[in-house]
């Protein structure tokens, strides 16, 4: 089992930064490949980003170059640094873990953590 628990969220100003993490316990960090999903009301959870075992990331067009996953594996922790924000990334946002990348990709982690809200204002 992996444990996921997420932190940073709150609410920031159109063209703010925010800095999410998610620090995991149980097996072996390392070994994991980590992401980012989201939900905002009434749409269905949507694919942030992944980072792999190797450090190799992945981002939807929708927040490429403006969000950035990074991992620390001797704090068990994985972030995701979000900048130039905007109204529509106004979400739930929650960390996952899976040991392939593609699952998590694909939106079929094994691990969800319980979310953090972000609220962007216009």
């Amino acid at each position: 089992q992996v444990q996921l628990v997420e932190s940073g969220g709150g609410l920031v100003q159109a063209g703010g930064s925010l800095r999410l993490s998610c620090a995991a316990s149980g097996r072996t960090f390392s070994n994991y490949a980590l992401g980012w999903f989201r939900q905002a009301p009434g749409k269905e959870r949507e694919f942030v980003a992944a980072i792999s075992w190797s450090g190799n990331s992945y981002y939807p067009d929708s927040v490429k170059g403006r969000f950035t996953i990074s991992r620390d594996n001797a704090k068990n922790t994985v972030y995701l640094e979000m900048n130039s924000l905007k109204p529509e990334d106004t979400a739930v946002y929650y960390c996952a873990a899976d040991a392939n990348s593609a699952a998590i990709r694909l939106g079929r982690p094994n691990y969800w953590g319980q979310g953090t809200q972000v609220t962007v204002s216009s």
